[in-house]
């Protein structure tokens, strides 16, 4: 008899592809306000305590968080706003209905906890200094977390991607999607991420499951890329002779109105040193893609 998770956020990028992943080992239910039968919003607590309290599942997946960077800027201050409430508000009743009930959460956070001005990859115990609201929602979301009386692991990500296609484009269909269209504008060469491969993040979070681990993890590839570098790679994929042109973030943050760090990259030591299985390089990940159109019957 396959075990039952919780899961926030299942019609997303990455949540969509964990529930479809795991769904020979899990019976997944969703939390989801858009649920066509069972609609389940994460703000309200009213509504998402009984959701929780009638399921036998011991942890709880929470992928759901507003993630438009630009959008949550310009509800910078405003707890009113969707991004503050989502990634606050909706953390703060996730985290109070798993301690009414004792269940283990499992807690998708982000890169933009950082001011961007490390040189080299971030550790875990490197301080939280978000220099925009997402990054400040997030980093008080994983406060709320951090100091909740339940079992908890924190997995940080930056700029997800995964295989296969989806409705919503994630930075290696975007790239690709803007090199075919001849449209793709000048790559930084000084600006430094650390891609995240939701395929192997999956994997991770089936590990926590299994095996109960607790603590805060940064759950990426481990490594650098400049992006462009990363754009190059997938312009070689395509095999189509696509130029990639280099862009300075130093010129763009001269007129950029919205803060931009200049460094995510997260190390994973941590993480990989305790997983029993290896985790993909990111030119692995990049050679499975599949650059052909999304599937729009999912949601985004």
């Amino acid at each position: 008899m396959k075990s039952e998770v919780l899961v926030t956020g299942s019609g997303g990028l990455i949540g969509s592809k964990f529930v479809q992943t795991i769904g020979n080992q899990y019976n997944c239910t969703s939390l989801e306000v858009s649920h066509p039968t069972h609609p389940v919003d994460i703000t309200n607590y009213e509504q998402l305590l009984p959701a929780i309290q009638k399921s036998a599942a011991t942890h709880l997946v929470h992928f759901a968080a507003y993630t438009d960077v630009t959008g949550a800027w310009q509800q910078t201050g405003d707890k009113n706003g969707s991004a503050y409430r989502v990634n606050v508000l909706g953390t703060e009743n996730v985290v109070k209905a798993c301690e009414e009930t004792q269940k283990h959460l499992i807690h998708i956070s982000t890169a933009y906890v950082f001011d961007g001005q490390k040189e080299g990859l971030y550790l875990e115990d490197d301080l939280m200094r978000p220099i925009e609201w997402y990054g400040e929602t997030k980093a008080k979301a994983e406060e709320v977390v951090m100091k909740s009386r339940i079992p908890w692991t924190i997995l940080r990500i930056d700029q997800p991607f995964r295989q296969d296609p989806f409705t919503k484009l994630d930075i290696v269909h975007a790239i690709a999607h803007q090199l075919q269209q001849h449209t793709l504008p000048p790559q930084f060469a000084d600006h430094f991420f650390g891609p995240t491969i939701i395929e192997d993040l999956v994997r991770v979070i089936v590990w926590v499951l299994r095996t109960n681990t607790t603590g805060l993890y940064h759950a990426s590839s481990g490594e650098s890329w400049n992006n462009f570098d990363f754009a190059k790679q997938i312009a070689q994929l395509l095999d189509n002779n696509y130029q990639v042109e280099a862009g300075k973030l130093k010129d763009y943050l001269q007129t950029a109105r919205r803060p931009y760090q200049q460094n995510t990259a997260l190390d994973n030591h941590k993480l990989a040193s305790l997983l029993d299985f290896k985790l993909l390089t990111v030119k692995e990940a990049l050679k499975a893609v599949d650059f052909g159109a999304p599937s729009f019957d999912r949601e985004t």
